[in-house]
């Protein structure tokens, strides 16, 4: 304990000191506010940025003094050139590789969530949704975050969120299917950018700029465990390299392979199979017959992180065609096998097959590969870029160590494997952008582009095995029926007009506009203002206005599922569907959003930035799980879709049994402060040492419940919460990088604030206790009343010591949340089955504790 109040003081001392030492810092780095300049350039802002020559994998030789991140020319937001982030017309934040490889995490999502203070991830997906790496910033869902690689949309993968939550419905840019070592930095432009971009880029967006070094060669290799728990192993071997082709061109190929092992968390006691039932309690032991087997109390494994084996491969190549056009590409691959535990189903439950129990475990072998091809140049003054941009995720989900009873009892027979359904999702982007450089009257710089855009989404579903499916399904997981099968299309038509005005050489002014066409949802105009004043050159003000939307994905129209538990069944119905009118479903209309943000940025000692900007985000029609419903209401919805419940639900467990479908029902807004500053400390002799923070705070407010064509509200509690209080209220993020000769030093404190959740009364809830809100019926698994749960603050400690034996090789170790810091644990009458012993909703501190690592890196 005393260990790690001395680091955290460390730490927060070191994140304070410039406010003290600055005056005194010498030699510190000196950042100059260049003038703007409007030299025409045969690179669009659009495309992919020229990688800076010290990129790379690895740490500098001889540890040369870090530069600030925010000294780096963007890309994003802008069509200006040669933009830095720090001076950029709207908040941008640069996050270099070697800064990711510092998170100590395998998984680019976990890196960036590690190490930048807008972006969460949840404690842990459900079902599939586990098997998934999605992002969350601001608080909102993954679909309102538009991820760009290179300056180019990416497909999102074909795996939907069909668990109710904070991530319901998401089909989001899996960034696990990039590898992280061919990453040079990541921009994330921290506002909403619809009319520059499109649909999604609502919270913000994260544009992924790759490696495209002619030369070169980088491995690395890591491997880690939870220390603490003594699984959850991990390795990744990586390694990228670039050559020349031909005279003028590149060819940059990277390739990565990473395991991760089940993370299970310990002392978890299922209710079902521990011998004891709370007084008022209906009991749900399991007692072995005489000469039976008892199952230990610990067999469920449901909360726990996936299995996952992923193989990814990366190719950047571009040459030189002739003095004015220039031809680019861009091929990605990746391979996934994963798998994450569903609830133990007891030896009574297919005692033919399973004499002794048994964890159905859910699969997903995912193929997902993207190709970028374009050209671009310069004719009459415009810089111009063509290009095509093709992406799908296919997905086939299993459930495997399963079996289906009734249809054992009905034929003698049923399968322990079955594939339970399969998806696919492509995206196929054709884009010609043009822009050009100019002085209005000789007296305004201008930057102005425009360009034009179609989008062929597509979207696939396929039937599972019929005996994943047939009587109630497969435990664990029920397949999809042929009725629930299909395939959609959509095309999206859009033009794009962004002028940038510098009226005067402090004063900057962007107005953006866009219009797009969907087939399927209609028409959206949208547009944005821009505008900076930099009154010295340490002091500039800067704020925007816009609005945007998010269509409706295609999967969010169409998908339909039912998922079973041991004690009862979810079923999502698709939204055009008789089913789901019945509960009060319309069809879907995109969100709107309208967002506003202002900030300052200021230098006041030479070397020392502060950035601080406030935020608000209003967005009606959010598409939401709305209708839920449970009961007999909820299993004639289900059967009416033709889907059978398990023939071992009986009517006393039709209170477990629910129903809902997607709905725009809830109007919502975001406020928000970040700020963020940095300052380098020249310690001549002793090093360097290179101090930053990033605090962000967030709040998320209902404004709307919307009401369904039956009159009835469509967000219970639970939903309501699940999408304004279960994000952290704030994230502090505080580091230090000390460097001294051969070694390195990255101590990281991470401060989460509170989320609160509002849970489920589950089987350990009296039987006799009632809800007022429902006319006093059963407390057990309402649907109206539900208890408050808060994940209260937490601290987090990271540290990773590393030294350099020469220019080419470098090795670490660190732990992250060095202290095992875990999330509160739930009460027993709120832990279903005794088994989910936390909140998996919450996005604050994850469920799985201290991980200790090693990593050796080499270059050439």
């Amino acid at each position: 304990m005393k260990l790690r109040q001395n680091l955290l003081r460390a730490t927060i001392l070191a994140s304070t000191a410039w406010s003290l030492q600055a005056s005194s810092a010498l030699a510190a780095t000196t950042h100059s506010h260049k003038a703007h300049t409007h030299t025409q350039s045969p690179v669009l802002s659009t495309m992919p940025a020229p990688s800076p020559s010290h990129a790379g994998p690895i740490i500098h030789p001889h540890h040369s003094a870090p530069h600030s991140e925010d000294e780096s020319v963007v890309v994003t937001g802008t069509h200006a050139t040669n933009r830095h982030a720090r001076q950029s017309i709207a908040p941008i934040s640069v996050i270099s590789n070697a800064t990711l490889r510092r998170s100590g995490a395998v998984n680019l999502a976990d890196a960036i969530t590690h190490t930048y203070a807008q972006i969460n991830v949840s404690n842990m997906g459900g079902d599939s949704g586990a098997l998934t790496s999605s992002i969350r910033m601001r608080g909102l869902n993954p679909n309102q975050v538009l991820v760009l690689v290179d300056g180019k949309r990416r497909h999102t993968t074909a795996n939907i969120y069909q668990d109710s939550g904070p991530e319901f419905g998401a089909t989001p840019v899996d960034l696990s299917m990039i590898p992280a070592n061919m990453v040079d930095h990541i921009e994330v432009l921290e506002d909403g950018a619809a009319a520059m971009y499109g649909s999604d880029a609502i919270a913000g967006v994260v544009n992924i700029i790759t490696k495209k070094q002619s030369h070169g060669f980088n491995i690395s290799a890591q491997s880690g465990a939870n220390a603490y728990n003594g699984d959850g192993w991990q390795y990744q071997v990586n390694g990228d390299g670039g050559f020349k082709w031909g005279d003028t061109g590149y060819v940059h190929i990277g390739a990565q392979l990473t395991h991760s092992d089940h993370f299970i968390t310990k002392n978890v006691f299922d209710h079902r199979l521990i011998g004891y039932t709370p007084p008022g309690v209906a009991s749900v032991l399991y007692t072995a017959p005489a000469g039976g087997y008892q199952p230990p109390a610990t067999s469920n494994k449901i909360m726990s992180t996936p299995e996952e084996t992923r193989e990814n491969l990366f190719i950047n190549f571009g040459r030189s065609i002739n003095d004015n056009i220039d031809f680019y590409g861009q091929v990605s691959y990746a391979h996934r096998h994963s798998e994450a535990f569903e609830n133990y189903r007891t030896p009574n439950k297919a005692p033919e097959v399973h004499p002794f129990g048994f964890s159905p475990i859910e699969t997903n072998e995912e193929n997902d590969f993207g190709t970028i091809l374009g050209l671009k140049g310069q004719v009459y003054g415009f810089d111009w870029d063509l290009s095509t941009v093709y992406g799908e995720d296919i997905d086939r989900i299993g459930n495997k160590n399963t079996a289906n009873h009734a249809l054992y009892v009905a034929t003698g027979y049923t399968p322990t494997d079955a594939l339970a359904e399969g998806y696919s999702m492509s995206q196929w982007t054709n884009t010609l952008d043009f822009r050009r450089h100019f002085s209005l009257f000789n007296a305004v710089p201008v930057t102005w582009a425009f360009g034009a855009q179609h989008r062929l989404d597509g979207y696939q579903i396929t039937a599972g095995n019929p005996a994943s499916y047939l009587m109630g399904g497969t435990a664990g997981y029920a397949g999809l029926t042929p009725q629930d099968a299909g395939k959609w299309w959509r095309n999206i038509w859009a033009g794009y007009t962004d002028a940038d005005f510098h009226f005067t050489p402090k004063w900057e002014v962007d107005f953006a506009g866009r219009y797009e066409h969907y087939t399927d949802v209609g028409n959206n105009a949208i547009g944005k203002v821009s505008t900076r004043y930099d009154f010295t050159k340490r002091i500039g003000i800067r704020g925007t206005i816009s609005n945007g939307f998010r269509a409706p994905t295609l999967a969010e129209q169409n998908f339909s599922a039912l998922n079973v538990a041991p004690n009862g069944a979810g079923g999502l119905l698709p939204v055009n569907s008789a089913a789901a009118r019945s509960l009060g479903a319309s069809p879907l209309k995109p969100e709107r959003s309208v967002s506003a943000s202002g900030g300052i940025v200021v230098e006041p000692v030479t070397g020392w930035h502060i950035e601080t900007d406030v935020y608000q985000i209003n967005i009606r029609d959010r598409v939401v799980q709305g209708g839920t419903t449970n009961g007999p209401t909820a299993v004639a919805a289900i059967k009416q879709m033709g889907l059978a419940l398990p023939s071992d639900l009986s009517p006393a467990d039709y209170s477990n049994v629910t129903a809902s479908y997607f709905a725009n029902g809830a109007s919502t807004r975001t406020q928000g402060l970040d700020i963020k500053t940095d300052y380098l400390f020249h310690l001549h002799k002793y090093g360097n040492l290179a101090v930053t923070a990033a605090l962000d705070l967030n709040r998320t407010r209902l404004h709307h419940n919307g009401i369904g064509s039956n009159g009835e509200q469509l967000l219970t509690q639970q939903n309501i919460a699940a999408i304004t209080t279960e994000y952290p209220r704030s994230k502090l993020i505080l580091n230090a990088y000390w460097t001294y000769q051969n070694w390195d030093v990255n101590l990281r404190q991470t401060r989460y604030g509170e989320t609160t959740g509002m849970m489920t009364y589950e089987d350990w809830t009296p039987s006799a206790a009632v809800c007022p809100k429902a006319n006093n019926q059963a407390l057990q698994y309402s649907n109206s009343c539900f208890a408050q749960f808060k994940n209260t603050p937490r601290w987090l400690t990271d540290l990773e010591v590393g030294y350099r034996f020469n220019d080419h090789w470098h090795v670490a170790v660190g732990g992250n949340n060095l202290f095992n810091i875990r999330p509160r644990k739930l009460p027993a009458n709120l832990n279903s089955l005794g088994a989910s012993v936390y909140d998996q909703d919450s996005a604050q501190v994850p469920m799985f504790g201290g991980y200790y690592y090693g990593r050796i890196n080499a270059t050439f």
